[in-house]
């Protein structure tokens, strides 16, 4: 099966929710991946949310490179990035200078010896959530079916 354009897989409600329950953040969120609003939508119930993507799928403002960006938004960061992108977003919420940004990322990302001196070395993760079920996380143009 190939990978979804722009590798749009829209994050489960549960995953949102277990970060919502175990994190605090003070102050505004950005969500700069942000989709079809499965992280904006639940995260609002809790902070305000300012929603952008490159794409257009219908919820926030799109047309806006989170990888071009020049001044932080908010000073949290809440996102599924695209996977392939993942490390250069890390990078960017560093650069911008957000006091606290929370990745939804396969587990696997924290492995490798490239990756671990290109960031991890400098930026290590304060904590990572491991959730005790793998998450199904769907294409974009798929629904779950129970």
């Amino acid at each position: 099966m190939s990978r979804q354009k722009d590798d749009f897989y829209p994050t489960p409600l549960v995953a949102i929710e277990s970060l919502l329950d175990n994190e605090n953040f003070d102050g505004d969120i950005w969500e700069p991946a942000c989709g079809n609003g499965a992280i904006s939508e639940p995260a609002s119930a809790y902070n305000n949310v300012i929603s952008t993507d490159l794409n257009d799928y219908g919820y926030g403002d799109s047309g806006i490179d989170f990888l071009m960006e020049s001044k932080l938004l908010a000073p949290n960061i809440v996102t599924n990035p695209p996977y392939k992108l993942a490390q250069k977003f890390i990078e960017k919420a560093i650069e911008l200078g957000a006091k606290k940004h929370c990745w939804l990322l396969r587990l696997s990302f924290l492995e490798g010896q490239q990756r671990r001196v290109s960031l991890f070395d400098k930026h290590r993760p304060s904590r990572v959530w491991v959730f005790s079920q793998r998450l199904t996380i769907w294409r974009g143009d798929e629904e779950p079916n129970g």
